[in-house]
């Protein structure tokens, strides 16, 4: 997390990403950008379009909380302080973008998981880590849709 204030307090928590907009307020979001050629999703800011070659016809979208589960992988050792196992996943969005993430709220158990279940993104603390001003940090993560 490389969002340092300069020893100033943030009114708000700071984005993980620079794709979560809206961390200090009420209603955050994920951000794509879609490219007016070909329709292609994809997170960050671009000028140009990976899929199409299309330049200077990149529009931010806000992005679905709603998706399928398209991958996983479940993650038993990771680094110190990171609790395991957990679920590390890949969602498709509805009306699209493609995120990674982690899954919470289900047990990390293939048992319990099947590809194109429905999720849903939730916003939440990132996992108590703050920066070296104090400031918290809003992330995402996903969720079996209820």
């Amino acid at each position: 997390m490389s969002n340092h204030n300069d020893g100033v307090a943030a009114s708000g928590p700071l984005p993980v990403v620079p794709f979560l907009k809206g961390a200090d307020g009420q209603d955050p979001f994920l951000e794509g950008h879609e490219c007016g050629g070909c329709g292609a999703i994809f997170l960050g800011a671009r000028t140009t379009c990976s899929k199409c070659g299309a330049r200077d016809q990149m529009v931010a979208k806000r992005l679905s909380n709603q998706g399928k589960l398209y991958s996983y992988s479940i993650v038993f050792r990771s680094f110190p302080g990171i609790e395991v196992p957990y679920i590390s996943a890949i969602v498709d969005l509805e009306g699209g973008g493609t995120v990674k993430g982690n899954l919470i709220g289900i047990e990390p158990d293939p048992s319990h998981l099947s590809f194109d279940m429905p999720v849903e993104v939730v916003f939440a603390d990132a996992l108590g880590r703050k920066d070296a001003d104090g400031n918290s940090y809003l992330s995402y993560f996903f969720k079996p849709a209820a």
